[in-house]
């Protein structure tokens, strides 16, 4: 185990070290080391019933070398597992009638050293900072340990339950593993994966001429018994063990000095790429941009600036091959020939935007706000096609949809307890020679158990209570609310100006509040989650009570319909 634990930290060492000198952009013909701590689940197949075995802990290093999408590599594994005795010794009589009470137990831990080679397989991202590898390994492994022994020292004074364990020093093993690494910068990542071991016909032990031994017991509510019948194996027989584990650890990626493109000697260059709309000529910030040479291994990569520019710096004079993607979205490519680079010039290449959609930049905001409301989710229907798709608002709130040029498209928000409005998009209002950015905010209230959100646009023709076209939208906001919180109750109040009698108000508001909550219904929510309020001219907002002089502004001010979240 220290041994192990020297080796494991003389590589990280030596890693560092190396990595601080070596070249900053490690795509292709690298040294990768990947030391990893995890958790052991093992399965031991040895015919002992009254024997669990626990998992442990997996101490690893990998030590690959890849050459493209392809590699060898050389794991080393320390696993420690240990067995468990489940012999059921609590109220435990044996054939005679007589309870055992006097017992000691003997558990070994196990432990397993494994050391195996073979191929890597590595997908990487076009960014270079993710990866996923599938490692086959084949090799050797030490197992030791593993002795279980519980015995019966006064009245049968025998083991009632009893594994020799395992002293192999070179067990042929199997090893597949999944890792997936995310790099922070040319040399350095972290790592989590998952492995499958199998070890291939282990030995076991044998002590005083006995492999395994049990009694067999019965089990009861009462506790348990001896039965009489004594299972003794006197041959070490062979058998497979298997695992599986999960483990996190760092990756450190080291470029083959021998596959340097430049040196302190030889001529460096630069290449300045501008992002570009081809429709509207904007340009592009934010667009991630890679650089890859003729094999399509990435030279370097980056981000454009605020100008749409991002510039490789120190490269050599080489064919390369220019990619871009913006919101997922690819970009076309371009080339940048060796003849083109020319010393002390900047070379200048452009690669373009030709998708025709729209991209949809928003922020989800609380209503009257600029707060940013992270988690929202943002939700566009598209109301020709019958179709919707949807994104989560990131920290502050923004979101980033595409949107056809034909069209009309309704966007919502989603979050728990929030009210959110509805917006309708006509992209037929838009230029698409002239934007790709169509910029829209949409506001979310939170409805507060008690608290009164107006709902706007409710309006209802002079003495009627009928629901008119012009109002449905609205309503429509509101069954969509409830539908998204269906544990919630909520209550429709509609409220008239002063004029008219208190009586006739009352009722008139009644009537009102009953065709909203009606129409809400019709849209599938339960009647039993809202219900419907009249308060005539009772809450006025203004000082237009009757008798009082007042515009029709300030009436208008006092006819509203309201709703909010019933308190239980």
């Amino acid at each position: 185990m220290k041994a192990f634990m020297k080796t494991v930290v003389l590589l990280v060492v030596f890693a560092c070290t190396w990595g601080s000198v070596a070249q900053t952009h490690p795509d292709h013909n690298y040294w990768q080391l990947s030391p990893r701590v995890g958790y052991d689940f093992p399965t031991y197949d040895n015919d002992t019933p009254f024997i669990d075995y626990q998992g442990g802990i997996e101490l690893g290093l990998s030590v690959d070398y890849y050459w493209r999408w392809f590699g060898i590599g050389l794991d080393l594994d320390y696993i420690k597992n240990s067995p468990e005795s489940t012999f059921p010794i609590d109220n435990l009589i044996d054939i005679s009638g007589t309870t055992l009470t006097d017992f000691s137990l003997r558990e070994e831990g196990i432990t397993r050293l494994f050391y195996g080679i073979g191929p890597n397989f590595q997908y990487v991202s076009p960014s270079n900072k993710f990866k996923a590898e599938l490692n086959l390994r084949g090799g050797l492994a030490s197992i030791k340990g593993g002795l279980t022994e519980l015995r019966e020292n006064t009245v049968i004074n025998d083991r009632l339950n009893f594994h020799a364990g395992y002293d192999e020093g070179s067990v042929l093993t199997g090893k597949a593993q999944l890792r997936f690494t995310y790099f922070f910068n040319q040399t350095f990542g972290i790592h989590a994966g998952a492995y499958y071991m199998r070890h291939f016909g282990v030995q076991e032990s044998l002590d005083g001429g006995v492999a395994a031994r049990y009694y067999d017991a019965t089990i009861s509510e009462q506790g348990s018994s001896l039965t009489g019948d004594i299972y003794t194996r006197a041959e070490a027989c062979e058998h497979d063990i298997s695992s599986v584990g999960v483990y996190a650890g760092v990756t450190i990626k080291l470029k083959s000095k021998h596959d340097n493109k430049c040196c302190t000697t030889c001529e460096k260059y630069s290449l300045a790429v501008t992002a570009r709309d081809k429709f509207s000529r904007q340009v592009l910030p934010d667009t991630d941009v890679a650089l890859r040479d003729t094999a399509g291994n990435i030279v370097q990569t980056g981000t454009t600036n605020t100008f749409g520019i991002v510039v490789f710096n120190d490269i050599a004079k080489d064919d390369y091959v220019i990619d871009g993607q913006l919101y997922e979205v690819g970009l076309t490519t371009n080339n940048a020939g060796a003849s083109e680079f020319k010393e002390g010039q900047t070379l200048q290449k452009e690669i373009l935007y030709e998708d025709e959609n729209f991209i949809l930049q928003g922020k989800a905001v609380i209503c009257n706000t600029a707060t940013g409301l992270p988690g929202v989710d943002v939700i566009i229907k598209n109301l020709t096609a019958a179709e919707q798709k949807s994104t989560i608002t990131d920290e502050n709130g923004t979101y980033i949809l595409h949107i056809g040029q034909r069209g009309s498209y309704e966007l919502r928000g989603k979050k728990d307890k929030y009210f959110s409005q509805t917006v309708t998009i006509n992209p037929a209002e838009y230029d698409r020679s002239t934007t790709l950015f169509v910029k829209l905010e949409i506001c979310l209230e939170e409805a507060e158990c008690g608290k009164a959100i107006t709902l706007n646009n409710i309006l209802y023709d002079l003495d009627k209570y009928d629901i008119r076209p012009d109002a449905r939208p609205e309503l429509n906001r509101l069954a969509q609310f409830m539908k998204d919180n269906p544990g919630i109750r909520v209550e429709v109040s509609s409220h008239t100006d002063s004029r008219a009698s208190d009586s006739y108000n009352q009722t008139l508001s009644q009537n009102r509040a009953n065709a909203a909550v009606d129409y809400v219904v019709s849209q599938g929510v339960s009647r039993s989650k809202i219900t419907g309020k009249g308060y005539g001219e009772s809450r006025l907002l203004n000082e237009c009570a009757d008798g009082v002089s007042c515009s029709e502004t300030k009436h208008q001010i006092n006819r509203r319909t309201e709703m909010k979240v019933i308190c239980n």
